[in-house]
This record gives structure tokens, sequence and C-alpha cells, in this order.
């Protein structure tokens, strides 16, 4: 029932805007744009982050803004006269819109040429669906379709569409169909500038690293087609501009190359009319829950000439453990993580007594020492410093989920921990298997696990220690104590072994560091690594051999 009411408002709806004049309509959606801009936060917010994204290198942040604000208004501008448009007959619809270059497309055709047609949500896309088959009808001419929820509507938007001699395929019907056609020598468009999910490759867009669907490459691919791109472009009140590209596949080109370079034509699109483009859909969505990319199926890709370093960066916090041996334990993790995406930048927040610690792991990008005391100079701290795309929490602290939440770090991943659920939008599940506790490091490596690292090469035993040969003995320490216990503690046999691999490539000699409560544990490693280094003694706080 709720369908069919939303259905006859929608008719209704429909009646009103097409008794309206055109320019009325434009200048209406302008000022229904600005209301959207002032009261929907939300996507006022999201446009922003996306502008910042794409120019945030080239714009000033007033800049920014005013891009967003015309964004908003041509946007209402373009609907309700798109809703116009899509009423009136293609003769009328050119006494607005100007086309340009639809021969690149007439003569791949009368070469007997099939094309892939990119299309973009960029000013009145929906034009292409009545003004296609007045050009090239002489060929089928076809849609890609994503169906709508609403039955009714969903019917007569098809219904409407067939009637200029355009075919529908939805793409939840799979895509024999569309070969078919481009096999006949058709064309078919296809909406390519949307974000892809988990299933799309990942490749720059803007500079950032972007899910991007791979079918207009497979699908030319497949049947040897051309690839050309059309956009849409408003240069005045109820005036727009239709232009098409030139054929821009290269012989022998791979999906993945194609489809970066589909991405690249786009940006050229986008960047000659930035304010006709939808910036309110999240185009550099983050995965939920692997924004790593390590694991996807079609992983990255990057053009020809382009390397990580030219990439925009994915910017990750990582709050560290405020011991240093558990902050030593996640070094691997935050090495996983690192290594997960080719754009990650990795930023360390530590407290100021370890923070000098993180100086030592290549892969910490930058490092935040915490001030001690009170939550909110932290706060303040995280604020002042770059965007963060996700914090990663490895205490189970409720404060540090509240430094990183105060923080405005929109994606907070961690465990549970202590009152603190309520603040993660990513948790990350605890182990469940029987047997013995799991080992600390192992605990933090499911982290980066969950987020979609590899961490196979972490999570095993080190066996490949190997030690440069030096003039001088090595002089290596041991810190075997820990403060909680055995819980926390390596095994002496382990430390053992782990010395005598060591000694066996190079002579060494050991120091072990400890308070008087580590004597005990300091004597038995000591005992058991003692042929392959020499001994001495020293005071009850530390013992060298």
């Amino acid at each position: 029932m709720l369908d069919v009411v939303v259905y006859l408002l929608y008719r209704a709806g429909l009646a009103i805007i097409a008794a309206m004049p055109l320019r009325f309509l434009f200048a209406f959606g302008q000022f229904l744009g600005v209301c959207a801009w002032v009261v929907s936060g939300k996507y006022r917010r999201l446009a922003k982050r996306n502008v910042a994204i794409a120019f945030g290198n080239e714009k000033s942040p007033p800049e920014l803004r005013r891009l967003v604000r015309r964004h908003f208004q041509r946007l209402g501008a373009n609907l309700l006269c798109g809703v116009k448009l899509c009423t009136m007959p293609p003769e009328k619809i050119l006494r607005h819109v100007k086309v340009e270059n639809i021969e690149s497309m007439g003569s791949q055709f009368r070469a007997g040429v099939p094309v892939v047609l990119i299309l973009s949500h960029l000013g009145i896309w929906e034009l292409f669906a009545q003004l296609m088959p007045k050009f090239v009808g002489f060929v089928r001419n076809a849609s890609v379709y994503q169906g709508l929820g609403n039955r009714f509507i969903d019917e007569h938007v098809r219904r409407t569409r067939s009637q200029t001699g355009l075919e529908l395929f939805d793409r939840h019907d799979g895509f024999e169909p569309v070969i078919e056609l481009l096999r006949s020598g058709g064309g078919v468009g296809v909406l390519s500038d949307q974000h892809a999910g988990d299933h799309g490759l990942w490749t720059p867009f803007f500079g950032r690293l972007a899910s991007t669907s791979p079918l207009p490459g497979l699908l030319a691919k497949r049947t040897h087609a051309a690839v050309i791109a059309a956009a849409v472009y408003t240069t005045g009140p109820a005036r727009w501009r239709m232009v098409f590209t030139e054929r821009f596949d290269q012989p022998g080109a791979s999906v993945a190359t194609l489809t970066s370079k589909i991405n690249e034509v786009i940006e050229q699109q986008i960047r000659l009319a930035p304010e006709d483009w939808f910036w309110v859909h999240n185009r550099w969505k983050t995965p939920q829950p692997n924004f790593l990319l390590a694991r996807y199926k079609r992983g990255v890709h990057l053009p020809p000439g382009v390397s990580a370093h030219d990439l925009k960066p994915f910017r990750i916090l990582i709050r560290s453990s405020n011991w240093l041996g558990d902050a030593v334990m996640s070094v691997p993790t935050v090495r996983a993580i690192k290594n997960g995406r080719p754009d990650a930048q990795v930023t360390v927040a530590a407290q100021a007594k370890i923070a000098p610690m993180w100086n030592l792991v290549p892969e910490v990008d930058a490092i935040i020492p915490l001030p001690n005391g009170s939550l909110l100079p932290a706060v303040s701290l995280l604020r002042r410093r770059s965007h963060f795309d996700v914090a990663i929490l490895f205490p189970n602290s409720l404060r540090v989920a509240l430094e990183s939440w105060l923080g405005g770090i929109l994606r907070r991943v961690g465990y549970r921990g202590h009152w603190r659920r309520w603040l993660l939008n990513q948790p990350v599940p605890e182990a469940r298997t029987p047997g013995p506790p799991e080992h600390h490091s192992l605990r933090f490596l499911r982290i980066a696990r969950e987020c979609g690292a590899e961490t196979s090469k972490s999570e095993g035993p080190t066996s490949n220690i190997q030690i440069a040969v030096a003039d001088q003995p090595l002089k290596i320490g041991l810190c075997p104590g820990a403060d909680y216990g055995p819980a926390k503690r390596w095994l002496q046999g382990r430390f053992a072994e782990v010395a005598a691999k060591i000694s066996a490539q190079s002579s060494a000699q050991w120091i072990l560091f400890g308070t008087k409560n580590d004597v005990a544990i300091g004597d038995q490693i000591a005992a058991a690594i003692s042929d392959h280094c020499q001994r001495s003694h020293y005071p009850a706080t530390s013992r060298r051999m």
C-alpha cells in the first residue's frame, strides 16, 4: 500500500514539474539547493570531504566551501530540470542542449564496431536516455540499469525510457544480454563513477584510491568494443552541452589499465565543471571491515607512471599501548597495517615516555607524543593534526576510545574493551579458540587481519634471523622480566633459543637487564646460553654474560 501512495505522489510531482517553464525550474531548483545546503549537514559534510580529497591541494578552504555551495545549487537546478526534460520529445530538448562530437560514436557504429559509452553523474545524465536513440538509432542502444525499490515507479521509468527506443538491462539479471547486444554492433551506456564496493578494482581517482567497477573494461575486452565517454555540462540557466570524447581504449590494454584510464577521463570531465558532479555520493568510501586492501580479489592497480608515492594518503592513526613491552609486541601489527595498502600513511599516537621507541620502526610515518594528565589536551592535539580516515586502538580503555571519538575520527577500530563499545563503529571480535590464552602479539595481529591485512608472515615464529658479522663483538640486551608476572613474560627457554641462533652467526656479548625480582629467571637464561658467550658479574639489577 505504501508503494502505491509513494507512486501516486511521484506521478503528481511529475505532472506539476512538467507544467512549469524550464527557466523557472532552474531558478527554483537553485533555491531548493541552497535550502538543502543549509539544512542537510550530513550531505554538506560529505560533499566537503569529497571536494577536499579532489581539490584540497589545489584550492583554498574558502574556495572549497564555495564549490560545495554552488554544487548544491547546481544539483537542485539540474534535478528539477532533468525531470521536465525527460517528459519532453527530443526535438524540444535540443532547443536547450547542444550536442558536440556525436560523430565519434557514429563513425564507430558505421564501421561495425560496438561502443561502450562511459557515463558519469555529471549534469543531467538522464538526457542520454532521451537523445541517444535519436542520433544513433540505426543500431541498438541500451543502458545498464539499477532497478528501483518501488516496483510501480520502476515500471514507469522503464516504460518511459523504452518509448525512445532505449533498451534497459537490469544488472541483477546478468550481463549476457548486454554482451549479445554489443556483439550485434550496438551501444551500451554504463555509469562508471560510483563506489564499486568489495567487487571493484582499487585504482586512482583524483589521486586517491577508489573502488571502481571493471564492468566497462570487461565488456569492451569480451566484445572488442570501442570505449568512448560523454558528459553533460551546464552552460547557463536552462542551457546544457553534451560532449562526446574520441575513442580512448588502446589495443591490447588490460581490463585494469582500461579501468584506470576511465577514471582518468572522468576526472578530466569533472575538472571542466566541478559544480556539476554528484559530490554527495561517497565515492571514496572507506570499506568495512576491510579498509586494508591486501586481500581483495581484484586488488590495486596503479597506471603506468604512477607510484605509491604519487597517491594521496589514506591516513591511519594507531593509538599505541601505554606499556613499552606491549608496544614492542604490537610492532608486527603496525607493519602489517602499513603493508595493507600502498597509500597507507601511518601515524602513531603514544604517551611521551614511549614515543621515541616508534622512531625505530621504519613503517611509522609520523609520531604524536601525547601529554600526560587530562583527556582534553590529547584530543586537541589530535584535532589539530591531519584529518585521519581511521583510528586503530590497541589499548582497551574507555579513555583511548574517547580520544579518537572526540578527535573527530570517523572510523574507530578496536576490541570492545571496558565500557566503550558505543564509541567503536568497527569492533574486533575476541578469540574463541580452546586452549591456552592467545599470545599478546597475536591478539594485536588479529586487529590488522580484521581490517583486511595479510598477517600470515607475521604470525609464525621467526626462523630466518640474520646478523651482519662485525669486527667487534655484538652487545645485545635481554630484558626477560615482566611487571605482571608470567602472563606477559616470554618463556626463558625461548630467550635462550634466540640467543643461541644469533651467537651461532656472530660473537655476541649478552647483557641481561631486570630488577632483583628477575634474578632467578636471569640465572636460568644465563646458564642456558653460557656456551655461546662470555660471562661476567653485574649487580642484582642487571646481569651480563
